[in-house]
């Protein structure tokens, strides 16, 4: 595949290496290709016998399959990060201001700025959370921005993850597994550090708890073990010296949380949740969900037990309401927005509509609560069938959809077999809210592995790589 035209974060345009590269290349044109390849085939040892999987739904063996790693880094200059992070921080605390907004006096909506049928006839609206306050006001904890840098050189935001965020802890693997296989690229130069996150946001949840505990009891609530992501629940729970528990572990008496011991009952502060809304409480929501705690709605709405992230918080990052984000930066902030946004249709509205059917083979067509890569119709690639058989669920459903020009998204050189070769990837930063606004530098770099391919998530095939940010 051509790459002219598309921006590539190790090499120019003369394909001469970019500076920020530049202790990289040198290492790699003095390795021998044996001990690389060697030191490849002990990380996809260490990433399998470690447990560092994904399920890959729809499959019919149901199996999981390891995560391909790759070892060229992305790398980005300190001075380019730092005005990532600012504007993440601006992004996450309007989106948390927003939640809270919605849940109280609807101020932007009485304003105009966002239409109240946008909100209220959400799917992912919680009545029940209308007129409740949360500790500190923070609705999403911790929110995971999907980032990609386009031909022009700047970053878009693509989408706002809000509910469950994942990934975090193949950041966390990533960095351990180039440290050990390559100590001597740590040695040469400057990466910032990110094993430190399990700290940040074990103090962010300490510092969320009602009425100000001392010493909160935090759990991380998980759907179980047949769970795609469940590696991680057991993973951060560790790192961070919690309990892992299912909804089997926990009661609720009297409006307060407990948790199951083998001591008695020991009340629950914090639940970092893994679990959606639906499945979280079977006498509020989904009665046949076996998942979650039955009367957990009600201690956390009396103000005994907080969630992170919060009930509610899939408003804020249905990929129809993305188009907004920048008009809550300008409301709630006064600012104007660091990170710009992909130019975004939204198919409900009758002019959006009609462009979008007109243009099929152009853009990409997304489900407004889709994730994972799935639901996807990706125009430049996509069949004549493939394409009327998507029309006509937009025509039956239009308000579900939503509609993007395709980006370049940035390459980076990616070992494909024994050859490098140019593939696509983004960027998923994790930011903490709490008390104060915190992140590790870097995030979760995914890798489409397939020529050609936009399509990055693990769960469609996708690789990951570290994430550099160098002084």
């Amino acid at each position: 595949m051509a790459t002219s035209g598309l921006y590539n974060e190790m090499f120019d345009a003369d394909r001469s290496v970019r500076g920020h590269y530049a202790a990289f290349a040198e290492w790699l044109a003095e390795t021998p290709p044996s001990r690389i390849a060697q030191n490849r085939h002990a990380a996809d040892l260490l990433f399998h016998r470690v447990g560092i999987t994904f399920a890959v739904y729809g499959e019919a063996s149901g199996t999981e399959r390891l995560i391909p790693f790759d070892i060229v880094p992305h790398v980005i200059p300190g001075a380019q990060w730092q005005r990532i992070a600012r504007g993440l921080k601006q992004r996450v605390t309007a989106l948390n201001r927003f939640l809270h907004d919605i849940y109280h006096a609807q101020e932007i909506v009485r304003a105009g700025k966002v239409p109240s049928n946008q909100v209220n006839r959400n799917a992912q609206f919680r009545p029940e959370m209308v007129g409740v306050d949360v500790p500190g006001g923070v609705y999403a904890h911790v929110a995971g921005v999907d980032l990609v840098k386009h031909s022009d050189g700047e970053y878009y935001v693509l989408e706002d993850n809000l509910r469950t965020p994942s990934g975090v802890s193949y950041m966390l693997e990533n960095r351990k597994m180039m440290m050990r296989l390559f100590p001597e690229l740590f040695a040469q130069q400057r990466i910032r550090p990110v094993d430190h996150y399990p700290d940040l946001l074990l103090e962010t949840l300490r510092g969320v708890a009602q009425g100000n505990a001392e010493n909160p009891t935090i759990v991380l609530l998980t759907p179980g073990h047949y769970n795609s992501a469940y590696f991680e629940h057991a993973f951060l729970a560790q790192q961070m010296g919690i309990e892992l528990v299912e909804g089997q572990d926990l009661f609720v008496l009297n409006n307060t949380v407990f948790m199951r011991t083998t001591q008695g009952p020991q009340k629950v502060d914090v639940i970092y949740r893994r679990i959606d809304d639906d499945f979280l409480d079977p006498l509020a929501f989904r009665p046949d969900s076996m998942l979650g705690v039955p009367g957990l709605l009600s201690a956390y709405r009396a103000g005994r037990v907080t969630l992170a992230n919060a009930i509610g918080t899939g408003v804020a990052d249905d990929k129809s309401m993305y188009p907004y984000v920048p008009e809550m930066i300008r409301f709630y902030m006064g600012e104007e927005p660091i990170l710009r946004n992909v130019p975004t249709y939204v198919l409900g509205k009758e002019e959006d509509r009609l462009y979008v059917l007109d243009h099929l083979e152009e853009l990409v067509v997304k489900e407004a609560q889709g994730s994972g890569g799935y639901g996807m119709l990706v125009g430049p690639t996509s069949t004549r069938d493939e394409r009327e058989r998507y029309r006509q669920r937009i025509l039956d459903q239009p308000e579900r959809f939503i509609a993007q020009p395709t980006l370049s998204l940035s390459m980076v050189p990616t070992y494909c077999g024994d050859v490098l070769a140019d593939r696509h990837i983004d960027l998923r930063p994790y930011v903490l809210t709490g008390s104060d606004v915190t992140f590790v530098p870097g995030g979760l770099t995914r890798v489409a592995l397939r020529e050609g391919s936009l399509v990055v998530n693990s769960s469609q095939g996708g690789g990951v790589k570290d994430t550099w940010v160098v002084d």
